[in-house]
């Protein structure tokens, strides 16, 4: 009794302190629908199922034979049973309806759609039905019908066996003798179960419209011409057996019933897998192009639509491969602001410069947003500095970890296309406290995808601080306090509610620390995508919220899709694939197939007090307004957000991805082109990731011009290469180059017409563009780069390759790759020395990206790109700790590399220093080892030198 009663009371703490945590959000209604739709459903199941086998046991048992003769077995069996009878002619039914009615429970949402379901507006090419047919009524009834038939077994069953316990059945020799209320019940139970399969089975024509049948998802000629119509048939044949079986239960004979069952059977196999395949194989693969084209092109048309790919601008882009001087002047907007600073590769440069202390810490992969800077859109890298207590040490005590460090503090941010005069990031905000151009703003981070898992915060005013706000303060003081003074989690305000959180997290600290008063709230759930999960569980979430400053306060922006599996003739694919590339790694992600999403909610976290704010972005979504039923006055319309907001919403990566998955294929609109898999193409394998484990190249995000826009819009973009070379995307080309306006709109607050236009550029398939993985080839392989780089990486120090843009400028494709250098020493960070560019078959490797572009243009490239070196100023670089143990880059362009004297002279005397140094240190002789290391530098400098002349 103690035991149930402590369960019962860590079930109740678990469910209050839900409640607490919807309440103090404002979605506690959320909570409760779902709790009220799955009790219910729970209620629905059990009943549903244990009323049906009580009755079928209680049936048997009532109308047994009262003098039937059993056989001595049978009447040990009787004894034992009979003094348990009425225990489990209720308690079997009751266990059986706990089993059902939680599995009934999982199903709400499911039932909660199909009972507050939207129209499409839009009919499926086969059948004429709406399509919210297929997404809401049919995965409904097949539901309800499959549980139906679960119920109708296991009551048969239990009939059966009670019947047989009872004498009611017995097995004489060959003959089996069943009495007439036996009979009778019997018959009607399996009536009722054939019933069901003949709407399981008319149901199961329209599936086929959401079954991957053969190459491509929906009902192809065969299932048309022969697995509908043998569903309409067996279906018919099955209600004429159920009707067979009353027959039996009425005249007693179960020879009509027996047949009928084996007929169905056989003409399910005919009907339901050898008509379909025959005609499959003797009508449809001999002209299979032909008898498919109709059933190929619905396909085309249906995926288009659920994938919003169907208003893609296709443009004939007849890239040129000649870099001609001039050739960029028309680009001079796009090339200024080309990111050259890498956010999966300067992280160890943020934590170096930006970190100041080992409990903060920034993320693996920072984020790209942009800001207007003195009237100028600049994009940026940006990120936030979070909490990272594991690395307290000795200082991880409960308290400390709990109560003193509670948060990060600052945005910081750096401009994607400046670096400074040594190759350090050129921050636009930074340091502690924060600085910059981003104006006054709230620092502290106390939700962040990093944040401890529980803190306790606040307390009376007029009391000590005792949160940790940042390592630095007045009047002598090395650090300074501060008191949380926002909403952002249940009060602890009271006995009951410090007991139930020291029972959900483990923790007496929480119940027994006298750090916890009356005005202490306790902060958890703090991940920005776990927040807006639960208060949109409908919402599939995006894989990369990023923070922004936003009206004086950081926001984590987080995108949120309505998603399906069940959109007629909609090419079916796995989401976790679609959008797994170099940066989003989906290991542990259940593979979830979808054929239809919409980018229907865009949400912002504060980053200071939790609040989550559910914007409802594609409001004419049918899957939103449905859920919108469910969930009234939970999603604020698009007026409600303001400017300083739109102007950082962007274009989600998912979405990208996903549909550039689709377009790989389902660019070719015609159905005899798409069948011959002609033009099919595919995303190239990131040619900086590893070769033994290849992953997709990521879409990135640029301020860029298409060939059909008049200015330069911040933009996401990627590349295709054919299907048949993914393999060897080192040998690929470029077929086709994908963006889409980004942009969401200004800070006037009004969404921009442009956003979400996707544009195509076909390449031309008579001329060879080289794609990433042949351009980062010709750069390794290049004589004079080569050199240059193999000459570090065989010093103290690393060369990295940072991603490899591609932009459609001067009339063709220009690539562009930042270097970077690092020493190997454990404090050390990734320096940007060199800018590789390449257009055509032409290569240029320089300091800056205005000196590429000028020696791959001829000197006049026109453009003027945005990477000047700059000096850093407070806070732009030269702040906190750490040291760059990197050294120049070495080399200029190729042509330099190889043919200036005063390079090849240098590059000669490091290669011999770095041999001395070599064989000075194997010999131990340190004094030689430190003569040799210091001429290898020098040698290194006069060759950097010497390329920039």
């Amino acid at each position: 009794m103690v035991v149930a009663l402590a369960v019962g009371f860590f079930v109740f703490a678990t469910l209050y302190s839900d409640v607490l945590w919807y309440d103090q959000l404002g979605y506690l209604s959320v909570l409760t629908t779902q709790w009220f739709a799955a009790g219910v459903m729970f209620l629905v199941g059990f009943f549903a199922m244990a009323v049906p086998v009580w009755a079928s046991i209680e049936i048997a048992f009532r109308w047994r034979p009262v003098y039937a003769k059993l056989n001595s077995q049978l009447d040990r069996y009787q004894q034992v049973i009979e003094p348990l009878r009425r225990v489990a002619t209720f308690g079997v039914p009751a266990l059986l309806g706990l089993f059902a009615g939680v599995a009934t429970a999982s199903r709400w949402q499911l039932t909660l759609q199909y009972l507050n379901r939207t129209q499409f507006g839009q009919t499926d090419p086969q059948f004429g039905l709406d399509i919210s047919f297929y997404m809401y009524d049919l995965p409904f009834w097949r539901g309800v019908v499959g549980f139906a038939s679960a119920v109708v077994i296991v009551a048969g069953l239990a009939a059966i066996a009670t019947s047989y316990l009872y004498g009611a059945i017995r097995f004489s020799q060959r003959e089996v003798r069943i009495s007439k209320i036996a009979r009778i019940q019997i018959a009607v139970t399996a009536f009722v179960y054939i019933a069901l399969q003949a709407v399981s089975i008319y149901l199961d024509q329209f599936a086929t419209l959401t079954n991957n049948s053969g190459s491509f998802t929906g009902a192809n000629y065969s299932a048309v011409n022969a697995t509908i119509p043998g569903l309409t048939i067996l279906a018919g044949i099955a209600a004429i057996v159920a009707v067979l079986f009353l027959v039996a239960a009425v005249i007693g004979r179960w020879r009509l019933p027996i047949i009928g069952t084996a007929m169905l059977i056989v003409l399910g196999l005919v009907l339901g897998s050898l008509y379909p395949w025959i005609v499959q194989r003797f009508e449809v693969d001999p002209s299979e192009r032909t008898l498919e084209a109709e059933y190929i092109q619905r396909n085309i048309d249906a995926t288009r639509d659920a994938y919003d790919v169907a208003d893609v601008d296709e443009i004939a882009y007849d890239a040129t491969t000649d870099a001609e001087p001039g050739a960029l002047r028309n680009d001079a907007a796009t090339t200024a602001n080309i990111r050259i600073l890498d956010p999966s590769l300067v992280t160890k440069s943020f934590q170096q410069l930006q970190q100041f202390r080992q409990y903060y810490q920034f993320p693996e992969d920072l984020d790209v947003d942009r800001y207007d800077i003195d009237g100028q859109v600049q994009d940026a890298v940006v990120t936030v500095r979070d909490l990272n207590i594991d690395q307290l040490g000795s200082s991880a005590t409960w308290y400390n970890q709990t109560v003193v460090y509670t948060h990060g503090y600052g945005l910081v941010a750096a401009y994607g296309n400046q670096r400074s005069s040594d190759g350090q990031p050129v921050f636009l905000e930074s340091g502690i406290p924060t600085t910059g151009s981003l104006g006054d703003f709230e620092p502290r981070i106390y939700f962040g995808e990093n944040s401890p898992p529980y803190s306790i915060v606040g307390g009376p005013e007029g009391t000590t601080p005792v949160e940790l706000d940042y390592p630095s303060g007045t009047d002598g003081q090395q650090q300074t306090y501060t008191t949380f003074s926002g909403d952002g989690g249940p009060k602890l305000d009271n006995v009951f509610k410090r007991l139930v959180y020291a029972l959900k997290f483990q923790s007496e600290q929480i119940f027994l620390s006298d750090a916890v008063n009356d005005q202490s709230q306790i902060l958890y759930d703090r991940d920005p995508a776990d927040r807006v999960s639960k208060v949109a569980p409908y919402l599939t979430i995006d894989s990369d919220p990023y923070p922004s400053v936003v009206d004086g306060r950081v926001v984590w922006i987080v995108d949120g899709y309505t998603t399906s599996a069940d959109y007629p003739y909609s090419q079916t694919q796995s989401w976790s694939n679609a959008i797994s590339d170099t940066k989003t790694s989906t290991q542990g992600v259940r593979l979830d197939d979808v054929n239809y999403v919409r980018n229907s909610v865009k949400a912002t976290v504060d980053a200071y007090d939790g609040k989550v704010t559910l914007y409802a972005w594609d409001p004419d979504d049918p899957l939103l307004q449905t859920w919108e039923k469910i969930y009234p006055s939970t999603l604020k319309p698009i007026s409600d957000m303001s400017g300083g907001l739109m102007s950082h919403v962007r274009y989600p990566a998912d979405l990208f991805k996903a549909q550039r998955s689709v377009l790989g294929q389902y660019h070719v609109t015609d159905a005899g082109s798409f069948y011959s898999r002609e033009d099919a193409w595919a995303t190239p394998n990131d040619p900086t990731s590893s070769t033994s484990n290849p992953t997709l190249q990521p879409p990135y995000y640029l301020t860029l011009q298409m060939p059909t826009q008049d200015t330069p819009e911040y933009s996401l973009y990627s590349t295709f290469i054919p299907l048949s070379e993914q393999s060897e995307s080192s040998r690929s080309v470029l077929t086709g180059y994908l963006a889409v306006d980004s942009n969401a709109g200004s800070e006037a607050g009004v969404k921009s017409d442009d956003y979400g236009k996707l544009r195509l550029l076909n390449l031309p398939k008579d001329d060879t563009i080289p794609g990433p993985g042949q351009v980062q080839n010709s750069f390794s392989s290049d004589p004079g780069v080569s050199s240059a780089l193999n000459l570090l990486r065989q010093g103290e120090s690393q060369v990295l390759s940072g991603n490899l843009l591609t932009l459609p400028v001067g009339g063709g494709l220009l690539y562009v790759q930042p270097v970077y250098v690092q020493s190997r020493g454990e404090t050390s960070f990734p320096l940007l020395q060199k800018v590789l560019v390449s257009f055509g078959d032409k290569i240029a490797f320089e300091s800056t990206l205005d000196g590429a572009l000028d020696s791959l243009f001829g000197g006049d490239s026109g453009a003027q790109a945005g990477d000047q070196s700059v000096t850093p100023s407070d806070g732009s670089g030269d702040t906190g700790g750490g040291t760059s143990g990197g050294t120049g880059g070495s080399g200029g362009s190729p042509s330099g590399a190889t043919g200036d004297p005063a390079v090849m002279s240098a590059l000669a005397a490091a290669q011999q220093a770095l041999t001395d140094r070599d064989a000075a240190m194997a010999a131990g002789d340190w004094a030689a080892y430190g003569e040799a290391d210091k001429r290898l530098k020098d040698a290194i400098a006069q060759a950097i030198a010497a390329s920039e002349n």
